[in-house]
C-alpha cells in the first residue's frame, strides 16, 4: 500500500447518515479504494465478487460469503471488484459497547470473556470469517432486517438494530468459537503489537541519519495510525517517539565517539543530527559533557 503517510482517518460524519449506525450496499456511495482508517467500528460482508483484505500489516482472501471486522483506527482497504456486491455497516464505539467505557486505542486488551462480541474485531488479521451458503443465508436475513429498520427509525428503532447488530456477531462468534478462544488463548493481539513495535523499530534503524524522520513515517511503515504509535509507545516503553529516536541516536553516537576516530561533525551526521553545533547541545544535555569531551575521557587520552 502506497503513501501510507497520507492515510485519512473518517469520522462517522463524513461516511454514514448517521452518527450511531449506518448500513449500505454499494449503491449508497462509492466505496474507499485506498488504504484508510476510521474511528468507528466497521463491518463488511462480502455478496460477491472474490478478492481479499488490506488489514493492519496483513493481506487476507475476502470472497463471496466472507465477513471482515474492522476495529476503530485500523488500517485497511478492500478493493471491491466492479461486478462485485457488498453490505457495509458502520457504528459508533458508544452503540456498540454501551457497558464498556474503554479508550478505542485499548479495545484489543479486553478479554473475550468481558466482551465476547469484540473477538472477531480484534483478531481479524488472523482468521478468514467465510461462511458456508446456509450460515451466510442468516446473515443476509439479519441484514435486510437491519436495512429495514434504519431505513424507518422509531423509538426502539435503536434497540432492535443493535440486537440485530449482536445476533451477527454472537453467530460468527458461535461459529469460530474455536479459533478465537485459541487466539485468545495464545495472545495473538500481543503478537501483532509486537511485530508493530518490530516494524518501527526497523525503520528506525534505517533511517537514523535522516533528521527529518517522523513520527507519521514511522507510524506508516508500521502499518499504524500516528495517534495509535504515540499510544502503543507509551504502553510498551513508557518513552515518545521524539525521545524514542533521541535515545537510539545517543546510542548511537557513543557507539563511534568509543570506537572511531570519526569527526564530530561526521559523527552527527551519521546520527541523524542536522550540524555538529546541534548535536553536541543534544549530548551534552544527556550525557552533562560535549561529545569531545565524552570521547577523551571514555578512551583514556
Amino acid at each position: 500500500m502506497a503513501n501510507l503517510s497520507q492515510v485519512p482517518t473518517y469520522g462517522m460524519q463524513q461516511r454514514s447518515d448517521r452518527m450511531d449506525f449506518y448500513i449500505r450496499d454499494k449503491s449508497a456511495r462509492p466505496a474507499l479504494t485506498s488504504p484508510h482508517r476510521h474511528e468507528y467500528f466497521q463491518i463488511q460482508i462480502n455478496l460477491g465478487g472474490d478478492t481479499v483484505q488490506h488489514i493492519g500489516g496483513a493481506i487476507r482472501p475476502f470472497p463471496r460469503n466472507t465477513l471482515a471486522f474492522i476495529l476503530p483506527h485500523r488500517l485497511h482497504v478492500i478493493a471491491h471488484p466492479d461486478d462485485g456486491n457488498f453490505v457495509l455497516i458502520n457504528f459508533s464505539q458508544e452503540f456498540f459497547l454501551q457497558h464498556l467505557q474503554c479508550d478505542p486505542m485499548d479495545l484489543e486488551d479486553i478479554s473475550i470473556l468481558d466482551a465476547p462480541e469484540l473477538a472477531p474485531f480484534r483478531f481479524q488479521e488472523h482468521l478468514d470469517f467465510i461462511l458456508g451458503d446456509g450460515d451466510f443465508a442468516e446473515v443476509h436475513t439479519l441484514l435486510m432486517q437491519m436495512r429495514e429498520v434504519d431505513q424507518a427509525r422509531q423509538l426502539g428503532s435503536g434497540s432492535m438494530l443493535r440486537g440485530y447488530l449482536l445476533q451477527l456477531i454472537g453467530k460468527v462468534c458461535n461459529l469460530f468459537e474455536g479459533q478465537l478462544r485459541a487466539l485468545a488463548a495464545s495472545k495473538a493481539e500481543r503478537r501483532g503489537r509486537r511485530d508493530a513495535m518490530g516494524r518501527v523499530m526497523e525503520y528506525i534503524r534505517e533511517h537514523i541519519a535522516d533528521p527529518a524522520m517522523t513520527l507519521t513515517d514511522a507510524a506508516a511503515a508500521a502499518f499504524l495510525s500516528p495517534n495509535y504509535l504515540t499510544h502503543l509507545l507509551r504502553k510498551e516503553t513508557g518513552s515518545t517517539f521524539s525521545e524514542l529516536v533521541l535515545e537510539r541516536r545517543m546510542r548511537l553516537a557513543r557507539t563511534h565517539l568509543m570506537n572511531s576516530d570519526k569527526p564530530l561533525s561526521h559523527v552527527a551526521q551519521i546520527c541523524g543530527f542536522a550540524d555538529e553545533a546541534y548535536f553536541s547541545r543534544r549530548f551534552r544535555k544527556v550525557h552533562g559533557l560535549p561529545p569531545g569531551q565524552f570521547r577523551r575521557e571514555q578512551r583514556g587520552v
